[in-house]
């Protein structure tokens, strides 16, 4: 399966914005956009300009992009599917990517980051509703149990995880048991609390053209 392997820390400073892609590192003074708030690469600097348009349009799907580490084919898939559903398509769209599994595993605490969630995943060290499932992209359904097996609740990224997230806010759409290690989910997530950094009016923009 194609993914970024390339540094993160470089993704965040093109676009600007911190996406928090490396989990307790984007709280510490290691911040990269706090350290160097410019583009990457040797002339970062000197290419700093106003973005309208079109170029702000992709700015926004590729922050979006990158804030759940998806490929562009994938990513047109989920708008095309969010576009065929009756509501407003920015909400549905940004819904189906929280959905995610590995976007999930974050949310509940079992990761620092959703690229570390994802590898939880891969390593078939997530249950859904009892059954292994080794794909990050699953869609999540209103209802769904997702849990840790019993040898990945002692891992020790799990538990740094579980101590990063205590002082986060928690969405009401989930119920998390933090001593059992998993959680339900109660209803589909809600704009307000995806805190997503992206004008997704403006993604749904570029692609109707």
């Amino acid at each position: 399966m194609a993914r970024y392997t390339g540094a993160v820390c470089r993704l965040c400073r093109r676009d600007g914005v911190k996406l928090f892609l490396k989990g307790s590192r984007c709280f510490s003074d290691k911040c990269a956009i706090d350290k160097r708030n410019f583009p990457p690469g040797q002339h970062g600097q000197a290419r700093a300009k106003k973005i309208v348009g079109y170029g702000l349009q992709l700015r926004e799907k590729q922050k979006a992009k990158r804030y759940y580490f998806t490929l562009e084919g994938q990513f047109r898939k989920y708008y095309e599917e969010a576009s065929n559903k009756t509501g407003v398509t920015g909400e549905l769209l940004l819904q189906q990517l929280e959905r995610r599994l590995d976007a999930l595993c974050y949310r509940v605490g079992f990761a620092l980051s959703r690229r570390q969630a994802r590898q939880l995943v891969r390593h078939g060290h997530v249950l859904v509703n009892g059954k292994k499932v080794n794909i990050p992209s699953y869609q999540i359904k209103v209802g769904d149990t997702v849990e840790l097996r019993e040898d990945a609740k002692k891992l020790a990224i799990v538990e740094g995880a579980e101590q990063f997230h205590a002082g986060l806010q928690q969405p009401s759409w989930l119920q998390i048991d933090r001593a059992n290690r998993s959680a339900k989910v109660l209803a589909l997530p809600k704009r307000e609390e995806i805190h997503l950094p992206v004008n997704e009016q403006l993604i749904v923009e570029l692609y109707s053209k």
